[in-house]
């Protein structure tokens, strides 16, 4: 069967995890899709698990050494015979209309290679939440969408790389940069929106899980914030100036300040207004972030968050 589709996950040493992603595949209602897991390297625990699963849809890709997220998931690309692609981190897990329902987008979009991403549900240590909080506006900047906040609460605008579907076609011309710590899913966004008939687009049910455990280490929790400096400094030329601004208060000094850097407040409050155009809003998010603790604006975030009703019932 020639699939339509063909989901990526990239893995390695995290064999349950990647289990009940590629469970989460298979029970998909639109079952013209293949699975490639690309294992990032030596990991012998997640083949002996993965073995066990009997469907022919799933393929398993074990790379020789480690490429990372990025690497991984543009072997899965060139491996993929689909002509779309969907991308599943394997700590995540998606529901099951999630493959038909973006493909019906994807199919009446008034773009030739669009990029359909959707709602998702959060599961944190805090409760349940819905992302993104809303769409962007005709006129609005990507770049301002996903970097800049307008609110002091998480999520309002997101497009996370559980939720990305586009077009193989698009994935070949413009793959994902290798090398990157973090920032993967942003980079890769807003360099394919420059391509011409690109466009983002949402299916506005939650047709994706995201465990965002605070005791989970990843590469992308852990990396220091000199590397999220760097990022958008590169890449300064594919987001507008208040963008820029946001990223640097929030992102950079939000790391900057969980790794008790107090000399780098005011760099990179210069950083910030020197390059960019920050508002209001960016300078109380910004002091907010070095003076409340983490845990205490994590906390605070779930009183202001709207909890969602219980996926155990649905």
């Amino acid at each position: 069967m020639q699939p339509k589709i063909s989901v990526i996950i990239p893995t390695r040493d995290r064999p349950l995890l990647v289990t009940r992603a590629v469970k989460s595949v298979l029970q998909q209602t639109l079952k013209e899709t293949e699975v490639i897991i690309v294992i990032d390297g030596k990991d012998d625990a997640t083949c002996v698990e993965l073995a066990k699963i009997d469907d022919s849809r799933l393929h398993t890709l074990q790379l020789p050494v480690s490429k990372g997220g990025a690497g991984a998931r543009n072997a899965g690309v060139a491996q993929s015979r689909g002509e779309w692609i969907a991308f599943l981190d394997d700590d995540d897990e998606w529901l099951p209309q999630k493959l038909e329902l973006q493909l019906e987008a994807a199919m009446s979009s008034q773009y030739s290679c669009p990029i359909i991403s959707c709602c998702l549900i959060s599961r944190t240590p805090k409760g349940e939440f819905k992302y993104p909080r809303r769409f962007p506006q005709p006129a609005e900047p990507l770049s301002e969408y996903l970097l800049a906040r307008n609110s002091f609460s998480f999520g309002e605008g997101l497009i996370q790389t559980s939720t990305i579907f586009t077009k193989k076609e698009l994935l070949q011309k413009v793959p994902f940069q290798e090398g990157l710590a973090k920032h993967q899913d942003w980079d890769w966004i807003l360099r394919a929106n420059t391509i011409e008939d690109v466009g983002i687009e949402f299916v506005p049910e939650s047709l994706a899980i995201w465990y965002r455990w605070e005791k989970r280490q990843t590469t992308s929790s852990t990396s220091d914030w000199q590397n999220s400096l760097t990022w958008i400094r590169e890449n300064r030329h594919l987001v507008t100036p208040r963008a820029y601004s946001a990223f640097v208060m929030v992102q950079v000094g939000s790391q900057a300040a969980y790794q008790r850097q107090w000399e780098e407040f005011l760099p990179l409050l210069w950083e910030s207004i020197k390059n960019g155009k920050p508002k209001a809003i960016d300078f109380l998010l910004y002091l907010g972030m070095w003076l409340i603790p983490r845990d205490a604006r994590r906390s605070l975030r779930g009183l202001l968050g709207k909890n969602t009703q219980s996926l155990s019932s649905a």
